[in-house]
């Protein structure tokens, strides 16, 4: 499977003699280095360093005896090296009678030159050693610290200085005992963050268990940072330790009943706690993630395929940063949403083929660093990284909803935007608008890409922008249970932390304070935007709406400073009220959203982030507009109406009708000119009745610029005229008293007649007066019934029409002329 793959493995060079054995790596240091061990000529066992920058290697120390090498770790000046070693199994002490000698043996070294060895530790208790670091770019020091985790529960923390002496030899200062102090006591699990220089660790409390991390800090100060009570038992009377070296001996074979259990964090101050035991059912397997910063575990169960139970080892966790992924090779791989864990549709859980690492068929698996896997079985370590290649393969040819929409969000957030993958992944839904059923792929590329935009520009900008359109998702995924518990909010005690701690602190106060309320909504917007459009037509314009389509006047001002060339797509080149009140509505309400949550950040940098956020929402259904026009091959120019569509305007007509279909369910603007080009390809591809339906449905709007287009080119035959008139007879009032004041008809002339008729008689009907009936007006034609209503409007008429009722050129003269012309026509009959 190449969702996750293999980047790169370790390359050693070695003694490779016959005599010599396999390399296993023992530790991996802060900046990266490897520290190895092999067994050379006459069994002597040596300890090497590879550095991957340089892919150079080094040889350290060499012990002329075959020894087993627990734990290896040299401090940052490369002066000193700590080992902890077996000198014997106990078989070995009993056949030698050696009882008096200690099992285990803890040697601090000096290595540059090799030099003095002092004996740390003699103990029958294994012993593992850990220098720390200091922060990068630091001047080289005369001081070290190593950490000492015994098996008997407790780590303690060895100060050692050193001096150079002649010939820049570096010895020991210290000639007596080294000062040390004591970081932790009764610990049943401890896991080294090499990276960030912290210590987690657990002490069991009652049937559960605390988690605690000490931070250690480069002015040679530490404390206990955090403190989160988690609901696992844990019944092992063994420590167990992670990242504290790697013993491949210990990975040979795993206890049924061993703990396994890691701690993730996130560049974004996701903190995970991530467990599983080994299963007694060979037919399933349980883990949990516990999200401290989310404030909830997760339980996952999932039913095995394949199974032969003597085969069933641990799950492996790894850290992929946004990811984590639990693996079980053989049989899933599931990558676990770490930023947006809420809803399951967005982890990928693969199974089969699907799920195959070809180079992590073993079970002893460990994540020291982050897309790093070690495998602790051959001794090998590869960098690790999910393929956008194969996910946009696995998009392409899943069949679930649940596997398009986990890939789709990977795609979106987890790459970083290219013109290739954006393109990509527009072709694909458009083939795809019609097989995803519980989720809308244009909503979710739109607001997922604007997220990942947008996120970016402020700190804590991620909690208050949508990054999803779910509200909920009710799906499921076959072979998976996910239980969902909360769990107590992690305590920190800290000053003037920065970085991690402090994003894990703001994740956790956002928690606090109903983090799904922080995220902005359309709620208000779609109830606010048809207000308006009502007061609008009903009113003049206030000053609160001049306000709000300068805002949009702003936002397009805005878009047209990124795209200065000449747009493919016939877009943005008229003006559309009702979309301008919709943008300078969502910039007013998004504004106002943001004030309230980002004082900090300023006005000016919040009217920056709200323009662009608006203008990349636009510039965005232009983008999907262009690659579905230059995929089919379309023309530039906006359309003429003497001819009909072709098959590519069609394909590109119904994406248009579903790009509005998202648009509309969460009340997003549309770009100037979109409802004229939708109206023109709609005119070209569809039969009258299917036209005139989407138009009643609200599916096509009338556009001044289509309509006036549309009576220009078609000429006056029986089919363009029966079409002419369905789509006048449809338009709103105002625009249609704008269309019939220049549309020079027939049909026209008899609209106008129809309307001012009904105006009258409206008059005199409410009026509800008696009625004299005047002399006749001179008519050409003795038409009584004719008669009768000419003179009736007429005296409506002479009692005085207000000024707003008032049409040119329309009168009862006007009534009466076209109602003969319009009878002498359908008798066939000449009118002069």
């Amino acid at each position: 499977m190449e969702d996750i793959k293999k980047a790169h493995s370790i390359f050693i060079t070695k003694d490779t003699s016959e005599n010599s054995s396999a390399l296993y790596i023992v530790n991996v240091e802060r900046n990266g280095k490897i520290i190895y061990t092999w067994k050379g000529n006459q069994r002597n066992t040596h300890i090497g360093l590879y550095d991957p920058q340089t892919k150079q290697n080094e040889h350290l120390y060499m012990f002329e005896r075959d020894i087993h090498i627990i734990s290896c770790s040299i401090n940052n000046e490369r002066t000193l090296l700590a080992v902890s070693f077996r000198q014997y199994t106990e078989e070995e002490r009993v056949s030698q009678l050696l009882q008096s000698v200690s099992k285990y043996l803890t040697l601090l070294i000096e290595i540059h030159p090799i030099n003095n060895v002092r004996v740390l530790k003699a103990v029958d208790s294994c012993v593992r050693v850990q220098f720390l670091y200091p922060v990068e770019g630091r001047n080289t020091s005369t001081e070290s610290r190593l950490l000492l985790v015994s098996e008997d529960k407790y780590i303690e923390q060895f100060e050692i200085h050193v001096v150079a002496e002649e010939e820049q030899k570096v010895v020991i200062q210290n000639s007596g005992q080294l000062p040390r102090a004591r970081v932790a006591d009764d610990l049943i699990w401890a896991q080294w963050d090499m990276m960030e220089q912290r210590l987690f660790y657990m002490v069991p409390k009652e049937s559960k268990s605390t988690l605690k991390c000490v931070q250690f800090y480069p002015d040679e100060n530490f404390n206990s940072i955090l403190e989160s009570h988690l609901d696992v038992s844990v019944n092992d009377t063994q420590l167990k330790l992670v990242n504290f070296g790697y013993d491949y001996c210990e990975y040979q074979d795993v206890a049924s009943k061993s703990l396994n259990l890691q701690v993730f964090t996130s560049k974004a101050g996701g903190l995970c706690v991530c467990c599983s035991l080994a299963s007694d059912s060979p037919d399933e397997i349980t883990y949990s993630i516990y999200f401290l910063h989310k404030g909830y575990n997760k339980t996952f169960t999932v039913s095995l395929e394949r199974t032969v139970s003597h085969q069933l080892k641990e799950v492996a966790f790894v850290n992929l940063d946004y990811y984590v992924a639990a693996y079980l090779p053989g049989q899933f791989l599931h990558l676990l949403n770490i930023q947006h864990p809420d809803l399951l549709c967005y982890s990928l859980f693969l199974t089969g083929e699907d799920a195959r690492i070809d180079t992590l068929q073993n079970y002893s698996i460990r994540s020291p660093l982050m897309s790093t896997v070690l495998d602790c079985h051959t001794g090998s370590m590869y960098a690790v990284s999910i393929s956008e290649r194969a996910l946009l393969h696995l998009l392409q040819n899943s069949k679930r909803d649940s596997e398009r929409l986990a890939a789709l969000h990977c795609a979106l957030l987890y790459f970083q935007h290219t013109e290739d993958l954006e393109m990509q992944i527009i072709w694909w839904i458009s083939e795809n608008l019609s097989t995803c059923h519980s989720f809308d792929p244009i909503q979710e590329f739109i607001i997922a890409s604007l997220y990942c935009r947008m996120c970016p520009e402020a700190h804590n900008l991620d909690k208050l922008l949508p990054y999803t359109s779910l509200l909920d998702w009710i799906g499921i995924i076959p072979g998976v249970t996910c239980a969902t518990d909360i769990i107590p909010l992690p305590v920190l005690e800290f000053q003037n932390s920065k970085d991690f701690w402090k994003k894990l602190n703001s994740n956790l106060e956002s928690v606090k304070y109903a983090e799904p309320h922080l995220h902005y909504h359309n709620n208000v917007l779609r109830r606010e935007w048809r207000n308006l459009s009502e007061e609008r037509e009903e009113r003049p314009t206030t000053a609160y709406l001049r306000n709000i389509f300068e805002n949009a006047r702003k936002v397009l001002s805005h878009l047209d400073t990124w795209d200065s060339e000449e747009r493919l797509v016939p877009l943005f080149q008229e003006e559309d009220c009702q979309q301008q009140l919709l943008m300078g509505l969502m910039v007013a309400q998004l504004k106002d959203h943001l004030m309230r949550h980002l004082q900090y950040v300023g006005k000016k940098k919040i009217d920056q982030i709200v323009l662009d956020y608006v203008a990349n929402l636009l510039n965005l259904v232009h983008q999907i507009m262009k690659e579905v026009w230059r995929r089919h091959h379309l023309r530039s120019c906006i359309f003429c109406f003497n001819e009909r569509g072709s098959a590519g305007e069609f394909a590109v007509f119904h994406i248009m009708s579903r790009i509005l279909e998202a648009a509309n369910g969460m009340c997003l603007p549309l770009p100037p000119g979109f409802h004229t080009l939708h109206l023109g390809l709609g005119v070209r591809c569809l039969p009258l009745h299917t036209l005139l339906h989407y138009i009643d449905n609200g599916v096509l709007h009338l556009t001044e610029t289509c309509v006036r287009r549309l009576l220009k080119d078609l000429d006056d035959t029986e089919k363009n005229e029966k079409l002419k008139f369905s789509i006048v007879m449809r338009l709103p009032e105002a625009l249609g008293e704008k269309i019939r004041q220049v549309w020079n008809h027939p049909i026209n002339a008899n609209l106008m007649a129809r309307k001012y008729v009904k105006l009258l008689l409206e008059k005199l009907e409410n009026r509800q007066c008696i009625r004299f009936v005047p002399e006749r007006l001179s008519v050409p034609v003795e038409f009584l019934p004719l008669n009768y209503l000419t003179s009736m409007l007429a005296e409506v008429e002479n009692q005085g029409m207000q000024p707003h009722e008032k049409q040119d050129h329309v009168n009862v003269r006007f009534v009466e002329e076209t109602a003969l012309q319009h009878t002498m026509t359908l008798l066939g009959l000449k009118y002069s």
